[in-house]
């Protein structure tokens, strides 16, 4: 199989509001906006690839009848390069309620979580070096990659 694109859709009542926390946020533009549907695009960058995002009204008649329910219990991970920078900008000066503080995890991530309008929560990272329990549950190929270990 060849793929040309992945994205997640999120099944939302709420979707002015989500298209102008991901927008506002970060940094997604708008490439097609219905009533029903907007699709959000994240420009790339030279050292980026560019990301997608959609917003679709739970309630259309494209969706399934059985599934036609509003998201639950979605985490989406953006990883990005100084974690404490964005906390500053999201939490401290941008005023998003933290549903999980800003911390360092033994697993390999110092992290926080906030959550859009439609309650799916945003896990806010960076990747760091895991404490010794966890490192060995990683590749060497991963670890000599990320952190330079062997």
């Amino acid at each position: 199989m060849k793929l040309g694109s992945f994205y997640p859709v999120v099944c939302t009542t709420r979707l002015a509001e989500s298209r102008d926390f991901y927008t506002t946020w970060f940094g997604f533009e708008i490439t097609f906006e219905a009533d029903w549907y907007i699709s959000l695009r994240r420009p790339g960058g030279v050292d980026e690839p560019a990301y997608e995002l959609a917003l679709l009204d739970h309630t259309h008649p494209t969706v399934p009848t059985a599934f036609r329910k509003p998201v639950q219990g979605l985490l989406l991970n953006f990883e990005v390069d100084d974690v404490d920078a964005e906390w500053e900008r999201l939490v401290t000066q941008g005023g998003l309620q933290a549903e999980l503080d800003i911390r360092t995890e033994e697993f390999g991530q110092r992290h926080f979580i906030v959550a859009d309008p439609s309650g799916v929560l945003i896990d806010v990272i960076t990747e760091v070096p895991p404490g010794q329990e966890y490192a060995d549950q990683f590749s060497a190929d991963y670890m000599a990659e990320k952190f330079g270990a062997s």
